[in-house]
This record gives structure tokens, sequence and C-alpha cells, in this order.
């Protein structure tokens, strides 16, 4: 027997115990938090201390989990508290520093490796959830054309899964589906800062899952694509577009003014694995050899009013989310650059302002993008539109 099948042996096992199906059944059917391989990985790593942190949407359910994982393994167990936006927040730092065994990270997958998490325990559980899926693939079908399209599909990776079978489903009608991937992510997932490059023969790009951050990410690097979303709960296809152009205004006045700066703010982001200390030194190197001046702070959530305290300081670059920089950067009173934004990059980056993802081992560009986006409804009928 491989190891994989022996793994999948002992959780199955773990699985069939009555006392815990019984104790599972409070938490919500199709939210699968996978609480007997969490049992598993605790036993196997010999855990006596375990750090759980969960996404806001996700909090309500930590006690249960809690006391579930308390009573079936002989562990003592921490809520962790600080606001968790994305797989960036992935707090190991702080788990290891209340001395815990494991971390166990809900809701997001591996964007910052296992491997790099020395010194803890980890556990990524990405809370698959089901959904009736005939809706969705129903009003696909109505919306497109098999011989007039081909079809990207991406989500967030509670719903990977399901974009699997809503591919296999689509292809046996003759429909041509992609379900793009950018590593480490899953195929078909998503960040609000990471999305794939999708092939220029696709013709439209659409997104599983509620609200648009994720999808934005993805129409960001991917501007000529058409993009759509279908919203699960409000069981919505939706036309969705974004002003690039006011975008690129925006921040090119940002980088204008920022040329003119004296003393710059670097803001190294301490919320989960945001914050990329070697970015900052490398920022802070370039910005001495420019003969600029520059204090460096830390902060964990960047608001406009903590900022407006910095009187002295004529522009800041932050190395904590990139989309920051894009959503937000007008609600400051000075430019909010990205590293990629700041003058130590023009040299290498002279087309102008870009956005970039970063983790605490590596740094990738991505493309530029806008902040004013617009949607339209599509009904279930072919070709039927309404504003």
């Amino acid at each position: 027997m491989s190891r994989a099948a022996a793994i999948r042996a002992q959780i199955e096992e773990i699985s069939a115990d009555e006392r815990l199906q019984n104790d599972m059944k409070i938490l919500p059917a199709n939210y699968n938090f996978e609480i007997p391989k969490t049992i598993w990985k605790i036993r196997t790593t010999n855990s006596k201390y375990v750090a759980l942190q969960f996404p806001e949407g996700l909090l309500l359910y930590s006690c249960i989990i809690s006391d579930i994982l308390q009573k079936h393994t002989d562990v003592d167990t921490v809520i962790m508290g600080d606001v968790t936006y994305g797989a960036c927040c992935v707090d190991d730092y702080t788990a290891r520093g209340l001395g815990c065994d494991l971390l166990v990270h809900y809701g997001h997958s591996c964007l910052v490796p296992i491997q790099d998490t020395q010194g803890i325990q980890m556990l990524y559980i990405f809370v698959n959830i089901d959904m009736n899926l005939s809706h969705f693939i129903d009003i696909l079908k109505a919306n497109f054309a098999p011989e007039d399209c081909k079809i990207a599909l991406v989500s967030t990776v509670q719903f990977v899964v399901s974009l699997q079978v809503v591919k296999k489903t689509l292809e046996k009608d003759g429909y041509n589906i992609l379900i793009p991937q950018c590593k480490p992510l899953s195929p078909g997932e998503v960040l609000g800062c990471t999305s794939p490059r999708i092939a220029e023969d696709v013709t439209a790009l659409i997104y599983l899952g509620d609200g648009r951050f994720h999808l934005e990410s993805a129409m960001i690097h991917n501007p000529k694509l058409d993009a759509y979303a279908y919203d699960p709960y409000s069981r919505k296809l939706t036309r969705e577009t974004y002003d690039f152009a006011k975008m690129n205004s925006i921040r090119g006045r940002a980088v204008d003014v920022a040329r003119t700066a004296k003393t710059f703010g670097l803001i190294q982001g301490t919320l989960g694995r945001q914050g990329n200390i070697r970015i900052v030194e490398e920022l802070e190197a370039k910005l001495t050899s420019a003969g600029k001046r520059f204090v460096r702070v830390l902060m964990s959530e960047i608001f406009p009013d903590k900022l407006k305290i910095f009187e002295n300081v004529d522009c800041w670059v932050q190395v904590a989310c990139p989309r920051l920089s894009i959503d937000w950067g007008l609600g400051f009173d000075k430019p909010l650059l990205t590293p990629t934004n700041s003058p130590p990059r023009w040299i290498w980056f002279p087309t102008g302002p870009t956005t970039i993802r970063w983790t605490s081992t590596r740094m990738t560009r991505l493309a530029r993008g806008p902040t004013t986006t617009s949607s339209t409804d599509l009904d279930a009928s072919p070709g039927n539109t309404s504003s």
C-alpha cells in the first residue's frame, strides 16, 4: 500500500467514528471543514497546542470546530482573532510565537508553501463548498453557444472542485472549456492579487463566486477578455466591465507626484506573510543610492488617518497588498504606491505603472488594472440582457 493510500485509510477510519459524525452534524453539510483529516494531522504530529485561523466569513464556526477537535484529540486550541483577508495572511509567525505545534488555516490555499513555514506544522483546509450546479450550467448554455466560444472558468478555492464538474458536463455538449492555472494555486483558482494569464483565443472569462474582488484580479491580468460572473447565492449571471483607462490615469498621476518626492515612507506589512523584508531592504538601498530620505513603518493594516500623522512623508510605498494601492489609493492624501510603481523601479519598468504580487520568497509582476467597474445582468434566455 502506498503512503497516500495508507493516509486515506487512516482518515476514513477516523471518519467512521459515530460520535464524531454526530458532532459534525452541527456544521453546515455543504461546507467541508475536513475534521477527520485535521484529527489525523493532530495525532500523527503529536500536537498538543493547535492554532486555528479563519477568514471572517468562517469565524462563526470556529468555536464549534475548536470544541470538536478538543473533544476527539488531546489538544488545547487557540482561535486567532486578527483579521484574515486572504492566503497571504497565514500567520505562522504568531502561532509559533504562541508556542503552537500546529497551525490550521481555513478558507485559502497554499500561497505560502508548507516548506516555508519552518518551526511549526501547517495544515491548509480549503473548505470546499458543495452547490447545485444545474442552474449555473443551464444559464451558461442559454447565453453561450458551443460553436461560437471558448470559455475559461475561474473561481475561489471553495468552488474549484465544482469547476471540474461544470467542465466535464459542458464538454459533453460540445463546449470548449479551459480551466487555467497560476501555480502554486489550484487549477481555476484566483486570488485578489494572483491570476493566470489566459490564452488569447478564449472568448469569455466566467467567474463562479460571490463578490467582484477575485474576478477583478483575473480581469486586471486579462484586460482584453469579456468577463462574466455567476453568483451561486443570487443565481445571477452578470456581464462585468472594468475602466482600465481611468485606473491607468489615476495611478499615472500618483507616480508623477512621486517623482518629485524627497521623503518616502516604506510600509512593511505585518499582517501574516504580506510584508516581504527583502523587498523593503531592496527599496531602502535604491532610495539611499538616489539620495532620498525614507522611514520604514511597520503596519498590520493601512488606513488614511494613520498615514496622515506622518506629515513630513511625501510619498508612501507599501509592501503589503498590491490591491490596496489600486482599489483605495485615491483615499489617501499622499501617493500610495507598490514597489514597481516607486522611483527605484522606473528604470526597470519604463512602460508605466504596474502592480505586483509578493510572498515571503518571491515577487511576481502583474498587468496594470483599474478600479471603476460596472455589471449587466444576463437573462436565462440567449442574447437577452437588461441594465
